[in-house]
């Protein structure tokens, strides 16, 4: 298969999911409270509102309020555009199959093992610690075992 071939492909999967007629109705999102960005108006501001005559300008829209930008914008994590995305430039199909696979997935399942060994590394050196604090949390369990009548496993040489 030629690059052209592939590119085509590529253009054909974007393209198949553009609503060539959206439906105003249905398609658009409805307006919110954030649709419009009007600063917050602390203390007596409001009652100056009232003296303002007609032909005035008040001062809030004059010197309205600097916002400073806090959080960058969010990254987009839709799985379909990402995939799109990612295969765009591919060369041929066993390359989009590679990406595929990468992405759905050689990464899904990295991800789930470290997960687990980052967890299991944690359960291993929080063990130890579990009975043998001074803490709410191990006086509670003691209590608890002992209420139960279970056997609360020995210290560790390390923590005697």
């Amino acid at each position: 298969m030629d690059s052209n071939a592939t590119s085509e492909i590529a253009s054909l999967l974007q393209n198949a999911h553009i609503k060539r007629h959206p439906s105003p109705h249905h398609d658009l999102n409805p307006s919110t409270a954030a649709s419009e960005k009007q600063p917050v108006r602390l203390g007596p501001q409001d009652a100056d509102q009232d003296d303002v005559d007609e032909d005035e300008v008040p001062l809030s829209v004059l010197r309205p309020v600097h916002r400073r930008q806090q959080m960058p914008p969010l990254p987009d994590l839709r799985l379909e555009q990402t995939y799109l995305k990612s295969i765009e430039h591919a060369e041929s199909w066993q390359h989009v199959a590679w990406i595929t696979f990468k992405d759905h997935v050689l990464l899904c399942f990295a991800q789930g093992m470290l997960w687990t060994l980052i967890l299991s590394g944690w359960r291993h050196v929080n063990r130890s610690s579990k009975f043998s604090g001074r803490g709410v949390g191990a006086r509670l369990r003691r209590w608890w075992w002992g209420v139960n009548k279970w056997q609360i496993p020995d210290r560790p040489a390390r923590m005697r």
